[in-house]
């Protein structure tokens, strides 16, 4: 299993999303989503999140919560564990991401556009409540072909 991180840095009622549209041999090419990715050796999850918005976006997370772990089993790629995170406070400056372009969305303009359809559950999800939750997601390909949501 691959572990990941994905973070939604929340301002003014926005998302700050990734429209990945830079990386050769992404598999989430044309998709917008959060910004983060695969833990290098012996980081944590926070470790691995802190890297990874520093490196996509140039800001510094003050504070952040851990909201969900969700499980990616696909026919076409490994499987995949990932902490999902919402921050809101944060320092520095917006950078350019070298892996596609990042914009504020308003939050209800977020499931409008191009996105996984196990992103569509755990995003709307984490609009609605503030619990913790896991979320198991099974793809063919590009279709959701199975989800099992559990709060707590």
């Amino acid at each position: 299993m691959i572990n990941t991180t994905l973070c939604y840095i929340e301002k003014q009622n926005q998302y700050l999303m990734l429209h990945r549209t830079k990386k050769k041999n992404d598999l989430n090419e044309g998709k917008w989503i959060g910004v983060g990715g695969k833990f290098e050796p012996d980081e944590t999850p926070e470790e691995c999140l802190l890297r990874e918005v520093k490196e996509e976006t140039g800001l510094t997370l003050q504070e952040y919560k851990l909201r969900a772990v969700v499980t990616f089993i696909s026919d076409c790629w490994p499987s995949e564990y990932m902490y999902l995170f919402t921050a809101a406070e944060y320092t520095g400056t917006l950078t350019e991401c070298n892996e596609g372009t990042l914009k504020w969305i308003d939050k209800d303009k977020v499931l409008d556009l191009p996105i996984w359809e196990g992103d569509r559950i755990f995003l709307k999800e984490m609009m609605e409540s503030d619990r913790f939750f896991t979320l198991k997601v099974v793809y063919q390909g590009e279709r959701l072909v199975e989800s099992v949501l559990q709060e707590y």
